[in-house]
């Protein structure tokens, strides 16, 4: 089947690509131009005709790609046009006249790409993400993606698990022969090296993932502290409601930030307070939901009626930042117990002192974004491979240790598993191909 969509972003612009993918190619190219095809790799002008009638629907680029040499690794073209609705609307019409050709499916190119072998799933993951990205930090991360480095170091790792599986697979093979020592001494070596190196990559205080999604900041305290109101003024915008009716806010709002290139999201919650009404109950549930999730709680407390006991205490523990508004009405000191937290003196009303808590936001963006390795997690997904791949390894080593073979090569076959998930690379076949390169079978 050959499949083709527009490539461009929608709506009218100066451009647009339709991009052609599979074994129908030629005949699409040619039907439209009334031509042979042009030269591979080589911008060329044709008119783009109905193919019935001939009439001349534009004038555009085609670009020929032919296989393997190609994105998908199949015959592909684009088709660069001018940009209107109705030119593109009456290509498509015309490719879906064609036998065996269809519209594709969302993310059907690169998933084409990754199945004939040109790239990774870590790389088709990447390249969502750079399409994605709306900061700096983002951007580079996906292209550091991109580069390999990543899946360069997970088929490392893989292979020295493939390598240490043809010795046990060996010893299985062949009981009467015994692993020379030095082997011995290798499997258990090389498997406690590649845990070790699968434990530091875990340990990455998930930096991958907040670039990725963003940095998840929580607005919380009780009713009437301001919180909508500090939503609206770190956003620049009116998102959230603001009145002086207690429980206004009563479900999440969320608002997507830019903050000197760290990707942020803020979300008011509804104010927490012993309630009866059940819709405000929800909100406040949803509220230290949020609160649990967040990477910074910014904990909003009017400075006429401070109250820390029982659950504020709790959430300023960790990640917070104490926000007193309405410092305009403060008379007196703050009281050491508030002293004590780290906190901010503000005031929205008179726009009092918010540089200075934009600033601590800052400082602990920079800190939770810092990251000195090249290989990180940008996805759950990962995360959970590497997890099971730990865990494997480690009942590996448990049974290596009891010369229990049969059952270590269970878990070590596992391990290799999960780590081959995260690229998207599982073949039985390589463990039978290490095993013949190594090991004289038929002697």
């Amino acid at each position: 089947m050959t499949i083709y969509a527009l490539s461009s972003g929608p709506g009218t612009s100066g451009v647009a690509i339709i991009r052609i993918s599979g074994p129908e190619t030629s005949v699409v190219i040619k039907s439209l131009t009334g031509k042979e095809m042009p030269k591979p790799r080589m911008a060329t002008l044709r008119k783009i005709n109905n193919i019935n009638s001939s009439e001349l629907i534009d004038e555009g680029i085609i670009l020929w790609f032919p296989g393997p040499e190609s994105y998908t690794g199949e015959d592909m073209a684009e088709i660069h046009v001018h940009g209107g609705k109705a030119i593109i609307l009456a290509i498509q019409r015309e490719i879906s006249n064609l036998k065996n050709c269809r519209l594709a499916e969302p993310g059907e190119f690169t998933k084409i790409a990754f199945q004939n072998g040109k790239i990774n799933l870590l790389k088709a993951e990447s390249i969502a993400d750079l399409i994605s990205a709306e900061t700096e930090i983002q951007r580079l991360q996906a292209v550091k993606i991109m580069q390999g480095k990543s899946s360069e170091k997970f088929n490392q790792l893989r292979e020295k698990l493939l390598k240490i599986l043809s010795f046990v697979e060996a010893k299985i093979d062949f009981p009467e022969e015994d692993l020379p020592e030095e082997n011995l001494k290798k499997i258990k070596k090389d498997s406690s090296d590649v845990l070790k190196e699968i434990n530091k990559i875990l340990s990455d205080q998930k930096v991958g993932e907040i670039i990725r999604e963003g940095f998840k900041i929580a607005i919380l305290g009780p009713t009437n502290a301001g919180k909508s109101s500090l939503l609206n003024n770190l956003s620049n915008r009116e998102i959230a409601i603001v009145s002086e009716i207690a429980g206004t806010t009563r479900d999440v709002i969320e608002a997507h930030l830019n903050i000197d290139g760290y990707p942020v999201i803020i979300s008011d919650t509804a104010g927490i307070r012993d309630s009866k009404n059940e819709i405000e109950k929800k909100g406040i549930k949803l509220s230290l939901k949020k609160a649990e999730n967040a990477d910074l709680k910014l904990v909003v407390v009017d400075a006429k009626n401070i109250d820390l006991s029982g659950f504020f205490n709790d959430l300023l523990r960790n990640d917070a930042i104490l926000v007193v508004n309405k410092s305009d009405l403060l008379k007196g000191k703050l009281k050491p117990e508030v002293v004590k937290h780290n906190h901010v003196l503000i005031s929205l009303k008179d726009n009092l002192n918010l540089d200075k808590l934009i600033i601590k936001i800052k400082k602990i963006l920079k800190t939770k974004f810092i990251s000195e390795e090249d290989i990180l997690i940008t996805r759950e997904r990962h995360r959970q491979h590497l997890l099971q791949c730990a865990d494997y390894l480690k009942n590996f080593q448990d049974k290596n240790d009891k010369k229990d073979f049969d059952k270590a090569a269970e878990d070590l076959r596992l391990a290799t598993r999960h780590l081959g998930m995260i690229v998207g690379k599982v073949d039985v076949e390589e463990i039978l191909g290490s095993i013949f390169n190594d090991f004289c079978i038929g002697k």
